[in-house]
């Protein structure tokens, strides 16, 4: 998103929603469905990096916004109901 200051879409902007992504994927108790969503967010903005119309600029986005709804809702579902036992990757880093 190197050229979303033409398209009116701040740089910051992008980066206030790479930030935002990573922060909910932050949230996920599990450790496969937490680094899932971070690699998924991290890849996604990877294929949008060299992006020039401001059509398509605008449209990931506008993708990426509700990709964050999505995950902020599914963040608060999955904090309910999330299985009480560790997974292995959990277990060795402590």
């Amino acid at each position: 998103m190197a050229s979303a200051v033409g398209s009116g879409l701040s740089r910051a902007e992008a980066f206030s929603l790479l930030r935002s992504l990573l922060r909910t994927a932050a949230k996920f108790s599990d450790y496969n469905i937490r680094e899932y969503v971070r690699r998924r967010t991290i890849d996604g903005f990877r294929e949008n990096r060299g992006l020039t119309d401001p059509s398509a600029i605008a449209s990931a986005f506008s993708e990426g916004r509700s990709q964050l709804e999505i995950a902020k809702r599914q963040a608060v579902v999955y904090s309910i109901y999330a299985p009480q036992v560790k997974n292995i990757m959990e277990l060795n880093a402590s």
